[in-house]
């Protein structure tokens, strides 16, 4: 994609000023409105580069605002630029559900078998289409805007990768996400300037041997011992190879071998994560998982195949974008920003930063009722107070965006 992405539109063209109060004067009046597109969004979830209801919705509402939205090329997402050429930001909102069936009991519970948006993009989304709301009000904007809305942030390697590649980080200087986070309470934004999320890679390990009886492990490959070695020795070759500052942990999550007890099995598979906060042990993580696993195995006669998918990069939150919000942030109410530790989660926003700054805040999104439920579960839901918050964040890192 050449030029705007979103071409210019007309936003920015409205007759209110910029002041600290627009946003919270646009919610007084539309906060039904984007309550209601959260709980449309929400009843009707779609999976990764599947969002084609998400997107013509997204459309109509962009184009209602006499904005000039793109479809991105892979028939999913929206990129829509308001305001001046120069400077530019861009503000990202994912827009897929994932495979998890809902079980919130919610009156707008999910109507797709199977699906749900069991991570809160549903909130991004209404919180981006919200800010566009404000942001086309405003005359004057002191910095263009990049609005990105984007698909299938939930497959490895993310739709972030598409978006990048179709030209959303051209011509811009920064660029801004939130995520809900339903351990932190709402009224609060979760802020922490460098790797607030880790890298995130895929490992699977299959393992061949003649297989045979168990009472004669001597005369084949013992597959099943060869896959407690490595089970039990690549996170501790991974310990002892890498700076633990980074943060790196090594995790299987499946092992499978074998039905008889008394026999050896042929083959086994391994499968499991390798995360880091350090984004240059990032790079170094793959030819080392291979030397480890070729060591372990080696003496043991048993033949491997190591397939690594490499997932995404860490985000790593910039000084200047991190405190563009932390100003926005505080600007909604004293005590606003808090800390908030470094995720062992992964995330492709970081792909948007291989090419510019910027940073990603988190969203309190917990009620304070009882014990706060994690994001990719069932019954996971968001308190709805939470949405202000994220507008009026995201509209004042762009009326602040000229002083930094």
């Amino acid at each position: 994609m050449t030029g705007a992405p979103g071409g210019s539109g007309t936003g920015g063209s409205g007759t209110a000023r910029p002041g600290p109060d627009v946003a919270a004067v646009w919610l007084d009046a539309h906060r039904d409105t984007m309550i209601g597109w959260r709980r449309d969004l929400h009843a009707h979830p779609e999976l990764s580069r599947q969002e084609q209801r998400t997107t013509d919705v997204v459309m109509a509402h962009l184009q209602s605002l006499g904005l000039s939205p793109q479809r991105l090329p892979l028939g999913t997402g929206v990129v829509c630029d308001l305001g001046p050429s120069e400077p530019r930001i861009a503000l990202r909102a994912d827009m897929d559900a994932l495979p998890i069936a809902e079980r919130t009991g919610l009156p707008f519970s999910s109507t797709v078998d199977g699906v749900s948006h069991s991570c809160g993009h549903d909130a991004h989304t209404a919180v981006l289409m919200a800010v566009a709301g404000v942001l086309a009000e405003v005359r004057d904007l002191p910095v263009g805007v990049r609005l990105v809305f984007q698909a299938a942030e939930e497959v490895m390697p993310g739709g972030a990768l598409d978006a990048v590649d179709a030209g959303v980080t051209q011509g811009i200087s920064r660029i801004f996400a939130l995520h809900c986070d339903p351990k932190l309470a709402v009224g609060h934004v979760g802020l922490r300037e460098g790797a607030i999320t880790s890298a995130a890679d895929h490992i699977e390990v299959v393992l061949h041997s003649p297989g045979g009886h168990t009472s004669r492990p001597h005369l084949t490959g013992d597959l099943v011992h060869a896959m407690g070695t490595v089970i039990t020795g690549l996170p501790a070759v991974l310990s002892r190879r890498i700076d633990p500052r980074t943060g790196t942990v090594m995790v299987w999550g499946a092992a499978h071998a074998g039905n008889a007890p008394n026999a050896i099995p042929q083959e086994g598979r391994l499968r499991g994560t390798v995360r880091t906060g350090d984004h240059a042990t990032w790079a170094l993580l793959e030819p080392l998982v291979h030397d480890a696993v070729e060591g372990l195995l080696r003496p043991l006669g048993v033949a491997h195949e190591l397939h690594y998918r490499r997932g995404v990069p860490p985000v790593v939150n910039d000084p200047v974008a991190t405190e563009m919000i932390r100003r926005a942030a505080e600007s909604v109410a004293p005590g606003t920003v808090a800390d908030t530790p470094q995720s062992g989660g992964g995330e492709d926003f970081s792909w948007y930063l291989e090419h510019v700054p910027g940073a990603m805040a988190r969203l309190g999104v917990w009620d304070g009722v009882g014990d706060p439920v994690d994001l990719h579960q069932p019954n996971f839901d968001l308190d709805e107070r939470a949405l202000d918050v994220g507008v009026r964040t995201l509209v004042g890192i762009v009326l602040g965006g000229a002083a930094l």
